[in-house]
């Protein structure tokens, strides 16, 4: 073999090797992708003092029960008025429960209603009361173990505040995807828009693997630990 033909051989041989390679790089960069792909959410403000409270009763009639409110550790932002909120129960429930929702100045609680008694999971519940902008309010979800007896209530609780949309997130929520609005409503702090637009994907397709490890890494990023092993648990 002359000169000229070894050095054609061996550019050729180099091409391939980086061809090859350079597919084997995006094959995997690909699969990183569809497999870490979670939002990631960013409380609104850092540092916040700690709001959300756990239920947990090692007692009859419910014994070893988890009650959490799918909500983040500090207060979580909505864009609606009328939110969608998340609560979750470890085993189904034998008492009466309850949802209350209060503000600062309320001497009574602004809602004071009877939910269905639940089966293990994750649960919604629309909310009938139009918040006010920029108010703080606390939202509870009580196991009822005595009417006459509260004490025993077995409770969970969380925080929220209402607030408009920025003008560049509001337009980027119009342009974007269903698939994407979790991550950008996540990532600037708007946990209860975030968690909504999931759980609605969720509802729409009940076997999509990918939104259900979404929402779990989503829990887990705040804590909720037991309602995060249930989605992935309940997964079709």
């Amino acid at each position: 073999m002359n000169i000229s033909a070894r050095k054609l051989s061996m550019a050729l041989a180099m091409t391939l090797s980086m061809t090859a390679l350079q597919g084997i790089a995006e094959e995997q960069s690909s699969t990183s992708t569809t497999t870490t792909s979670t939002p990631v959410y960013r409380p609104p403000l850092r540092g916040a003092p700690a709001t959300r409270v756990g239920g947990a009763s090692r007692g009859a009639p419910d014994a070893e029960l988890v009650l959490s409110v799918i909500a983040p550790e500090s207060t979580g932002l909505t864009s609606r008025a009328q939110p969608t909120l998340y609560w979750y129960t470890s085993k189904a429930l034998s008492r009466p429960m309850e949802f209350t929702l209060n503000d600062e100045q309320s001497i009574k609680p602004l809602v004071d209603m009877k939910v269905p008694v639940a089966q293990p999971g994750i649960h919604a519940l629309k909310l009938n009361y139009a918040l006010k902008p920029e108010v703080e309010y606390q939202w509870t979800i009580a196991a009822v173990a005595d009417p006459n007896q509260r004490a025993s209530d077995t409770i969970a609780g969380g925080t929220i505040k209402y607030v408009q949309l920025p003008a560049a997130l509001a337009a980027q929520i119009k342009s974007a995807t269903p698939q994407q609005q979790p991550f950008l409503y996540a990532q600037e702090g708007f946990w209860y828009d975030a968690l909504t637009t999931l759980s609605e994907q969720i509802d729409a397709q009940p076997s999509n693997h990918n939104v259900r490890e979404q929402r779990a890494a989503l829990l887990e990023q705040v804590g909720l630990k037991s309602a995060a092993e249930y989605d992935r648990s309940a997964q079709p």
